[in-house]
């Protein structure tokens, strides 16, 4: 029996299981709408605005072990889900977007409602196709749901046509996909494993960097083991936090830019530092050639080989999935029975105890403002570290990040690698459709918030009860701290001196807000939001924070990962920055 393309699209997503689609609806795609009208194997989540719909699919792959589905129109409805779509790409988030596109006659004539997609998003997505023939529809979205997924994972968009969403075909969804160029590599080389076990155990500094790559390859459980089996540090990169846990001994720390003290001390000095999808970042290396200038031998293992040495030249790459690849570096290591040399990693730890004991995240408590840093420990204390932590971009994140302990995968979502304003909210909504029973907190700012506020319409329709926690110190914080770090203090347009009560709005969209100005109701506030007569509410809470407070320690441009501005109690550390000094036995 034949049925329509939009029929196809509907039973494909049926075929992937997908519980979820986020999107809005459009001209180009009422067909795909009206055959999810008639369907109810997945619920469909009506946005206000596109970009939101690709943020909350985002989030709900990041908190899940699923593919984000998200679905817009031609035209501005495509150009919007953009951003959306370029967030998931620097994060590598598998995802699959479907948009419509103006007929197939009247592609490249300037229709109405016409943009060319597959051009718009190339650099942005894994892979893009535009389907022009109803036969190809559902081998098309087969292959974007594996190619999102496998690998190193990302958006892939589907262009349709509305007419081939009209035209009629028979359904046949594929049991399996092959794609000759794409052929993704799982496991590592067996004589580059032994060759890095080798070399970390004659190790006297051995250091673990965690990014990302372990949290989208499931490699929590082998990064914990590796770490604990060693008894070596480790650090998180911002988009890796959780991959270990947060509260353990062994770990560090964040590092990077915002990194603690200890964590990029560590990465600066280590003498062989194994990295476990991470790509070297410039937020979290900063300048390669200072990182390189302490000797290292570097192991970098990836399951994208054009991540390995793209930024720092590597000593042993080893191209694989990181879950497989630690799982057998695990095993030469019972096999063979050794560890690191104990009195070496005694006294590695040592310096580290001795970089630690500044306590470099240390701030100065007030009874009159409201510190950002307390809110963010009294969150994390009365969720009891539980929750599921969604943030936007600047300085809220960075507090976030450093002052919430995460112990579990998936639990912290943010935008790490394109930094979008706008992200928290819908991702919160996202994350909760996927977590139904879990707490979900936005961590936000007065900036970042209204950038997608419209979708407190979103999070009543479908009764999703987040917590909005946003730290209001009347600035754009990230912009403020730079402008008065490097500019002068002239604070050019990073002061928000027209902003709306968030309470009314809150209550305006039927949700539950607060206003908190002082340091004495921060708690008491937060207990009510979390308490059980709001665990079904969506709560706003306005917290007034101090203008005054800066994200330390923070790594300038430029600057190596060693020459970080430091908090005020620790600035006669900083009177020793090793700037002159680059011999390790003499600094230590």
């Amino acid at each position: 029996m034949q049925i329509s393309g939009a029929e196809i699209v509907v039973r494909c997503l049926q075929e992937e299981g997908v519980e979820f689609v986020f999107g809005y609806p459009g001209g180009a795609v009422l067909e795909i709408y009206d055959a999810i009208f008639r369907q109810d194997a997945f619920k469909h989540v009506l946005v206000r605005h596109e970009q939101a719909a690709v943020h909350a699919a985002d989030a709900y792959s990041r908190s899940s072990d699923k593919v984000g589905v998200a679905l817009v129109t031609s035209g501005p409805g495509a150009t919007n889900a953009v951003t959306g779509i370029a967030t998931a790409y620097m994060d590598s988030i598998p995802m699959v977007v479907l948009s419509g596109q103006v007929s197939t006659p009247a592609i490249g004539l300037d229709a109405f409602q016409e943009v060319d997609m597959v051009g718009i998003t190339r650099p942005c997505v894994k892979h893009n196709f535009l389907v022009k023939d109803v036969a190809e529809l559902a081998d098309t979205i087969k292959k974007a749901f594996y190619i999102a997924k496998t690998g190193r994972p990302g958006p892939v968009v589907v262009d349709i046509p509305k007419d081939v969403t009209q035209a009629l075909a028979e359904f046949r969804y594929p049991e399996s996909v092959h794609i000759r160029s794409y052929v993704p590599v799982t496991r590592g080389h067996p004589g580059q494993i032994k060759k890095a076990v080798n070399l970390l155990l004659e190790a006297k500094r051995p250091y673990v960097y965690i990014g990302g790559g372990a949290v989208q390859g499931n490699a929590s459980a082998e990064v914990t083991e590796f770490v604990r089996m060693l008894g070596v540090p480790c650090t998180n990169t911002l988009m890796g936090l959780g991959a270990y846990p947060g509260t353990d001994r062994q770990f560090l720390g964040m590092l990077g830019m915002h990194g603690t003290y200890e964590a990029n001390m560590a990465m600066q000095y280590c003498d062989v530092l194994v990295a476990v999808g991470a790509r070297f970042d410039d937020r979290v290396v900063s300048v390669p050639e200072h990182f390189l200038s302490q000797p290292k031998k570097i192991i970098h293992i990836d399951v994208d080989p054009s991540s390995i040495a793209k930024r720092v030249k590597v000593d042993v790459p080893i191209v694989g999935d990181v879950k497989h690849v630690l799982r057998e570096m695990i095993d030469l290591l019972r096999h063979q029975g050794t560890a690191p040399n104990p009195q070496h990693l005694s006294d590695w730890w040592e310096t580290i105890e001795g970089w630690r004991k500044h306590d470099c995240l240390l701030y100065t408590p007030s009874d009159a403002l409201i510190k950002p840093q307390y809110v963010v420990q009294k969150l994390y204390e009365i969720t009891g570290g539980n929750a599921i932590v969604t943030s936007d971009v600047g300085q809220h994140q960075m507090w976030a990040a450093q002052y919430y302990r995460y112990n579990r995968p998936k639990q912290w979502l943010n935008s790490g690698g394109l930094g979008t304003m706008g992200f928290g909210l819908p991702a919160a909504i996202g994350a909760q459709l996927a977590n139904p029973d879990a707490q979900v907190a936005c961590i936000t700012g007065e900036g970042s918030i209204q950038m997608n506020i419209q979708e407190l319409s979103t999070a009543k329709q479908y009764h999703t009860p987040v917590k909005v926690v946003a730290l209001n110190n009347l600035y754009l914080g990230m912009v403020r701290q730079w402008q008065e770090f490097f500019y002068g203090t002239r604070y050019s347009e990073s002061y928000m001196d027209s902003l709306p009560d968030f309470v009314k709005i809150a209550e305006a969209y039927g949700h539950v807000g607060f206003k908190i100005e002082k340091p004495s109701d921060v708690e008491p506030v937060l207990r009510e939001a979390f308490s059980p007569a709001l665990k079904e509410r969506l709560v706003f809470m306005d917290f007034r924070t101090d203008q005054s407070e800066n994200v330390f320690p923070m790594v300038q441009n430029g600057k190596g990962l060693d020459q970080m501005d430091l908090p005020p109690h620790m600035h006669k550390v900083q009177g020793v920055p090793f700037e002159n000094n680059r011999d390790y036995g003499n600094m230590c």
